[in-house]
């Protein structure tokens, strides 16, 4: 399931993030890429330890702990600590697939990457090129958002981010483990629960509404790894 998400971040959430990021020291992204990544990832990235990422990590966690349509559809089990990014001077990363399993520098927290998402934090005006591409069974979809908007997409696609050749795009990336692995069951259970919602919005909570959110429990229930 590929799914944009609007407004994750306040305007206030955002200031704050574009802000500490103007003024945050950025290294090599090679540095924390794996094997097949180094051959074509080209970008600059805050180190994960830093205060910079640790505090800004904190705004996107709390940003996605508000957010129902993000829990609906992620199903969050785990979250990755939100790294961050940035592209400029023709920097991009080729096509390639995420880890099946990440683990958090310096500790023992580790997530299966069920889920990859890409907060974007610089206004599509700011730069051109740098759009996230994503590859499946349809054709490739290019990924541009609004500041503060989130697209979620499955860990196991083929992705890139095409070289910006004006400006700089930053953006804060992480990975979910959710709560429900197969992609195709999280995808029913997120139209299930969308349809649930604009039905308790027309009818409200008569007995249909009510056997329906039963139904979806159930699926819930019997899908969950937990």
């Amino acid at each position: 399931m590929l799914l944009n998400i609007p407004d994750v971040l306040t305007p206030e959430e955002l200031a704050e993030c574009r802000s500490v990021l103007g003024e945050a020291e950025w290294v090599d992204g090679g540095a924390t890429a794996g094997f097949q990544s180094t051959l074509v990832k080209r970008n600059m990235q805050l180190p994960e330890a830093s205060p910079a990422a640790k505090r800004l990590g904190e705004v996107v966690l709390d940003a996605l702990s508000r957010n129902m349509l993000f829990s609906s559809a992620a199903l969050p089990a785990r979250i990755f600590p939100p790294l961050f990014n940035r592209y400029e001077s023709r920097q991009g990363f080729g096509n390639h697939v995420d880890n099946a399993i990440r683990q958090s520098s310096g500790s023992g927290f580790r997530v299966r990457t069920d889920i990859s998402a890409t907060l974007f934090l610089s206004a599509p005006d700011e730069y051109e090129g740098g759009e996230l591409v994503i590859d499946d069974t349809y054709g490739a979809h290019s990924v541009k958002l609004p500041a503060g908007h989130l697209v979620l997409y499955p860990a196991s696609s083929l992705h890139r981010v095409e070289p910006v050749t004006r400006g700089a795009r930053t953006a804060s990336f992480f990975w979910i483990q959710s709560l429900v692995r197969e992609d195709a069951q999280r995808s029913l259970l997120f139209d299930m629960d969308m349809a649930i919602v604009r039905l308790r919005r027309q009818i409200g909570d008569d007995e249909a509404v009510l056997a329906l959110t039963g139904v979806y429990h159930n699926l819930l229930r019997r899908w969950a790894t937990v």
